[in-house]
């Protein structure tokens, strides 16, 4: 059975469809996903600029009985954000079908892979390469307590790819100076999924103060640090475990690592050629008889 889409999902495929102040709300509770849809129909109608009425249209056009069911299916995603561990783990282990772990795992991860390539907006995507791949930009990244493996991962491969590129300890002692030399113009990858760290959050937005362009690779649900994000990469994540799967991440890290590789191959070549030259001298691989 196809996953059914979040409301973020179901208000970004209906806006083509929207008159201009249902536009107007829909792109005011997306760009302030999902809190801005969290408290009573007045606020939201004046904090977007429209009326009352235009809230009830749009949650009946997206085929949700009113404001109130539309709000209680937030809530239940905002709940499944914070689920923990354990909870995730019951949640899988009822009525899983009579299937190897290999093969549960497995559909699942393709599953999620497959929903989150459908849902990434090209240019969105481009417009991150193209960011990241920029030589007057310093390149910052981080993550949390699990992703921060991934930011790891990527700046070990992409100071390869070009310099100036830099890993944000998860220590919060090392932040001070490194926002110290973030200049506006520099750019920060950050990975945030469920449940949302305060420290991801705290980083993006001072990294914003300071006029740095944040790259944001997150969950369907979308980190709060997506209010200070210049562009948003949302990944499906579940997996039959306790802790959720990195996968379509890890992905979306190395297909940007291609993009960039593309855009800059003449001095990435030139600087690969470099450094196998500095791996020889050192002996650091072995050699095949």
């Amino acid at each position: 059975m196809a996953e059914k889409p979040t409301l973020d999902e179901q208000l970004r495929s209906a806006l083509p469809d929207l008159t201009r102040a249902e536009r107007q709300l829909a792109s005011h509770i997306l760009s302030h996903y999902p809190v801005a849809a969290l408290g009573s129909i007045t606020i939201l109608a004046k904090a977007s600029g429209v009326s009352t009425p235009t809230v009830v249209r749009l949650a009946q056009k997206l085929g949700y009985r009113g404001y109130p069911d539309f709000q209680a299916s937030l809530r239940t995603e905002v709940e499944a954000m914070l689920v923990s561990p354990i909870t995730k783990h019951d949640r899988w282990a009822g009525g899983v079908p009579d299937t190897h772990i290999l093969n549960r795992f497995a559909d699942a991860v393709m599953a999620n892979l497959q929903a989150t390539l459908g849902q990434i907006d090209h240019a969105e995507f481009d417009a991150a390469a193209a960011l990241l791949a920029d030589p007057a930009r310093h390149v910052f990244a981080m993550g949390g307590r699990i992703t921060h493996v991934l930011a790891d991962y990527f700046t070990s491969l992409m100071t390869v790819v070009r310099s100036e590129v830099t890993l944000l300890s998860d220590s919060s002692t090392t932040w001070p100076p490194a926002l110290l030399d973030m200049k506006k113009g520099d750019v920060v990858l950050v990975f945030d999924i469920r449940r949302y760290e305060n420290a991801v959050l705290q980083v993006a937005e001072m990294a914003k103060e300071q006029g740095a362009e944040i790259i944001l690779i997150t969950d369907r649900w979308i980190s709060p640090a997506a209010a200070h994000a210049s562009h948003t990469l949302a990944c499906h994540i579940e997996a039959p475990s306790a802790w959720d799967s990195n996968v379509s991440l890890m992905v979306l890290v190395e297909t940007l690592l291609a993009s960039v590789q593309s855009k800059t191959w003449t001095d990435t070549a030139s600087r690969m050629k470099r450094l196998e030259e500095l791996y020889a001298r050192t002996r650091f691989f072995r050699k095949y008889r």
